[in-house]
């Protein structure tokens, strides 16, 4: 079997591979991604990062978001959230973002994956899901990026606060607040 054909066979229909996992199937991995990338069995994501296209009725699929940034990151222990969850909260913002942020331990910053944008937030903590007391706490995190009436939004926060359980809210908080964020919600939970 020709090694470009080897190369074909191991590939999964919706899989982000990048260039080092394709390395084993291949002694000229460079040419033959690039045979691969010109005949669309794959597609170039980024440098380094390739996507096996899956076809649905509708044409081709996107990657999944989950395994485009874990192979693009290399560790699965990320969150991804955008600022349009908030909305789910009940204190007043309303606003659609296109912003999806990854919340990880190694990269900072906006990156272009395929023909999606995130942005990579390092932080020395990152929740495993996304809970209300996540969703508030990063709320006030970013409350000067959001278009809602800041000083509205952070009177229903202090009011949905107090519904949430204190000690889950304080810790989050402390765990995974700015400065400000912590000092916030900790002088709210004392009252």
């Amino acid at each position: 079997m020709e090694q470009l054909d080897l190369l074909k066979s191991e590939l999964r229909p919706g899989a982000v591979y990048r260039r080092a996992d394709l390395q084993q199937w291949s002694k000229s991995v460079d040419r033959h991604l690039q045979e691969l990338v010109k005949d669309g069995t794959l597609e170039k994501l980024s440098g380094g990062l390739y996507y096996v296209p899956a076809q649905s009725t509708f044409g081709k699929v996107p990657a999944e978001e989950q395994a485009l940034v874990e192979a693009f990151l290399k560790d699965s222990h990320f969150l991804i959230t955008s600022p349009s969850e908030y909305n789910t909260l009940g204190v007043g913002t309303t606003q659609l973002y296109n912003t999806r942020f990854v919340y990880n331990h190694k990269r900072h910053g906006e990156f272009k994956l395929g023909n999606r944008s995130f942005q990579f937030v390092r932080k020395p903590y990152v929740p495993n899901k996304v809970t209300s007391e996540f969703l508030l706490v990063d709320l006030v995190n970013n409350l000067k990026q959001l278009a809602e009436d800041q000083s509205e939004v952070l009177g229903r926060v202090k009011e949905k606060a107090r519904e949430m359980d204190p000690v889950s809210l304080r810790k989050m908080a402390n765990r995974f607040g700015k400065v400000k964020t912590r000092k916030f919600f900790n002088s709210l939970l004392k009252a």
